[in-house]
């Protein structure tokens, strides 16, 4: 009995196994495709069936297709199934040993801009908001304008009056002897000026301290008492010496008809340590100068000044034929250095620069009540603008002196307030 099966009879009554009786070698026969490790079912069986599909959930590793329902090998062949994971071939993406894998997802770098983006403005704003609180907190409101009375009408620009007053608050022995400042006991105002932030430039008007003015009715800021006017003509600075800050502003209110909005004063202490705080401001001296009741000494060119070295420079007037006009105008030519350094990228983006800056000068700064920080920021923008030639900068007008205090000129003034009231450029000259 013949193991071979029925498909194979033909082969063998041919001669296929046995090789050939003739003469002639056998040509090139077509063999049957016989898969690797499959056994001949015994003649009279049927084929195997073919093996079902393979569930999906056993796509990965070897499962019951490859070895047999029981764990045994199947007997028909390689399993047509998937062996190694649930791809099989080379770019399939399973974890057997036989796969590999695909190329990484490029990153998407629009994501990661717009969350670094937002991150950066979130920590900005955070900042921001922080600084803005703790710079507001250290502001010192003092002045309440609401007690001047008998006010002009406002004009179209914002009015400051900005003053230097020669307070030692805070200072000490040592630093009262190296900046040549004194003992003196109380304050007076020392150098005083109306800054004009208008649209169609800013003006920075020096007011002499000296300057011939009336004293006019006013109400005491402690005592509430009022006081009436006895038309007597004195020096500017002795309306502060008066009755402090609110009877100044009332005073020079009276005497140029020009309603003041914001009023900031400044002492030596403070004014020399914002100078340190920046790191020295740059100035152009064009005449070398000494006095020394100022402790002034500077050589002609363009120099760095610190702290010590920027007081003297505004407090000299001895060294000067025009004496307290020509002090002044250094005091403006100052101020504008000063706000323009202040205000610039370095100082306002660098929180190296920026903090003590602000640290030293808004503990010394005393305001009045209504001004906020956006009232400070634009009057040292106004000042920079001054500095920068989109204003312009000027001495009262006068027409002499009386008594030796300085007069001035009423018509140039009123030209100059009514500029300034309807917010036009300014013309007036001081002389």
């Amino acid at each position: 009995m013949s193991d071979w099966p029925s498909a194979r009879n033909d082969d063998r009554d041919n001669g296929y196994g046995r090789g050939s009786a003739s003469a002639q070698p056998e040509g090139p026969r077509v063999m049957r495709h016989v898969q690797r490790g499959q056994v001949p079912p015994p003649a009279g069986r049927r084929p195997a069936p073919p093996a079902p599909a393979v569930p999906p959930q056993q796509a990965q590793g070897y499962d019951d297709y490859a070895y047999g329902q029981q764990g045994g090998r199947r007997d028909d062949g390689y399993n047509t199934g998937q062996v190694y994971g649930g791809g099989g071939g080379r770019g399939g993406n399973g974890g057997g040993p036989g796969a590999t894998r695909g190329p990484r997802p490029a990153p998407n770098w629009g994501r990661r801009i717009k969350i670094g983006a937002i991150t950066v403005v979130s920590v900005v704003a955070i900042t921001s908001v922080a600084t803005y609180f703790w710079a507001d907190s250290k502001v010192r409101r003092e002045v309440d304008l609401s007690k001047v009375i008998d006010r002009p009408k406002e004009g179209d620009c914002t009015t400051y009056l900005v003053v230097g007053s020669d307070s030692r608050e805070g200072m000490t022995a040592e630093d009262k002897k190296r900046l040549h400042t004194g003992s003196a006991e109380g304050k007076r105002t020392d150098s005083m000026m109306i800054l004009a932030s208008c649209s169609s430039g800013n003006t920075m008007i020096s007011l002499p301290r000296d300057s011939d003015v009336e004293i006019p009715s006013f109400v005491g800021s402690e005592s509430g008492k009022r006081f009436e006017n006895q038309h007597k003509r004195t020096k500017l600075n002795a309306a502060y010496a008066t009755d402090g800050p609110e009877l100044l502003v009332r005073t020079v209110e009276h005497n140029t008809g020009l309603r003041i909005d914001h009023y900031a004063e400044i002492g030596f202490a403070g004014f020399a340590n914002i100078v340190d705080a920046m790191g020295g401001v740059e100035l152009d001296i064009p005449k070398a100068f000494k006095d020394k009741k100022s402790g002034a000494d500077f050589q002609a060119g363009k120099q760095t000044l610190n702290g010590e070295q920027s007081l003297a420079y505004v407090r000299t007037r001895y060294a000067f034929a025009e004496a307290d006009l020509a002090r002044t105008k250094n005091q403006q030519k100052f101020l504008a250095a000063l706000a323009s350094q202040a205000a610039s990228p370095g100082t306002l983006l660098n929180p190296f620069a920026l903090y003590p800056t602000l640290g030293a000068g808004l503990d010394t700064l005393i305001v009045d009540k209504d001004m906020g920080l956006f009232d400070l920021a634009g009057m040292f923008f106004a000042m920079k603008g001054v500095s920068g030639g989109e204003g312009k900068s000027m001495n009262m007008p006068s027409s002499g002196f009386r008594n030796g205090n300085v007069v001035w000129d009423k018509e140039k003034m009123r030209q100059l307030v009514k500029q300034i009231q309807n917010d036009e450029k300014v013309t007036v000259t001081s002389n």
